[in-house]
């Protein structure tokens, strides 16, 4: 029966890994599409805005907090289970909203989706990677909604010693963790070929 359960949650593990090699598939794609449109004559570095950095702070404080949660969600701490899971949802949201600043930020600057492809590009880039942490705070909204539903200890402990459930939440935390990776990665990226514009306006 242990065998059966195991093989019948193998499915989900395969699509999260499926997803992520999808991914990683689609941002090769869109870079190197970059990589090649920067050699035309039409092409202008724009700076990106400085929220960026902000936003990629909060990014990374959502990892350590959805860290924090898995390991107190193993260790029985259902209290700081939950008060992680949700301070992961807030930072999440936040990165939401920052980068929504900084577009505001770059469309008061004069750089539109159409004109400068440079610009183009940090829309289309940094907008796909906002799709999948939509995807990603949604299952950990699934995942907090059902840590506030059992505050009881006996509901919570009955819940975490679930196999399917345990499996549940090192998949978002892995889901999670690589959005994190792959924003740092194209942060990165779009740094070397834009700087960053220091002056912060709202």
């Amino acid at each position: 029966m242990s065998n059966f359960v195991t093989k019948r949650r193998e499915p989900f593990r395969f699509m999260v890994w499926l997803g992520i090699a999808s991914s990683i598939m689609l941002f090769t794609i869109l870079l190197a599409m970059y990589v090649i449109r920067r050699t035309a004559s039409d092409w202008t570095d724009v700076r990106l805005p400085n929220v960026f950095l902000i936003s990629t702070v909060a990014i990374l404080l959502s990892s350590l907090t959805l860290h924090n949660a898995n390991q107190a969600f193993r260790h029985e701490r259902f209290d700081s289970y939950r008060t992680n899971l949700a301070t992961t949802l807030v930072l999440g949201t936040l990165f939401i909203l920052l980068q929504g600043w900084g577009w505001r930020q770059m469309i008061r600057s004069g750089i539109g989706f159409t004109g400068n492809p440079s610009g183009s590009f940090v829309y289309i880039i940094s907008g796909v990677h906002l799709l999948h942490i939509l995807i990603g705070l949604i299952f950990i909204v699934i995942a907090l909604v059902e840590a506030l539903r059992r505050r009881p200890y006996i509901d919570s402990f009955v819940y975490s010693v679930n196999p399917p459930n345990q499996l549940k939440i090192k998949l978002i935390t892995l889901y999670w963790h690589f959005v994190d990776i792959l924003w740092i990665a194209l942060f990165i990226f779009l740094v070397i070929h834009h700087g960053l514009d220091l002056r912060l306006s709202l």
